[in-house]
């Protein structure tokens, strides 16, 4: 990945930064600057809580290039608190233990390395929940 596309993304890799429509109150992720609820702009930033929990979760076994060393892992689609949901990988766990409905939140993690510069690409993931863990 390019530099520029890096730092302009760094604030939805690390802190779950979208948008809210001035309009209807729609939170947006990833930013898109036009609201998909009421078509309205939307420019406003909004950072998530990072809160939610597990919508639905497949094991990928056969990874795409770039991803292999990391297979098997867990990518799962998380209804966050505010509402949207974000695709995202499941740490910090056992790939038997997600189910739906599982208390998650966000945490930056290292998401791959870059072959041909070496560069570590760090990113959002989601693990269990600290509070539903004790």
């Amino acid at each position: 990945m390019e530099t520029p596309r890096h730092w302009r993304l760094r604030g939805q890799r690390y802190g779950l930064v979208g948008e809210v429509c001035e309009h209807c109150g729609a939170k947006i992720f990833p930013a898109r600057d036009v609201c998909p609820n009421c078509e309205d702009m939307a420019y406003k930033p909004f950072r998530f809580s990072g809160r939610g929990e597990v919508y639905s979760f497949s094991t990928i076994y056969q990874a795409p290039q770039g991803y292999e060393e990391y297979a098997p892992y867990t990518v799962a689609l998380v209804k966050l608190e505010e509402g949207p949901l974000v695709t995202g990988q499941l740490t910090d766990m056992e790939a038997t233990d997600a189910h739906i409905g599982m208390p998650v939140e966000m945490v930056t993690r290292k998401i791959r390395e870059e072959s041909g510069n070496g560069a570590i690409i760090y990113g959002y993931k989601f693990r269990p929940a600290l509070s539903s863990v004790r």
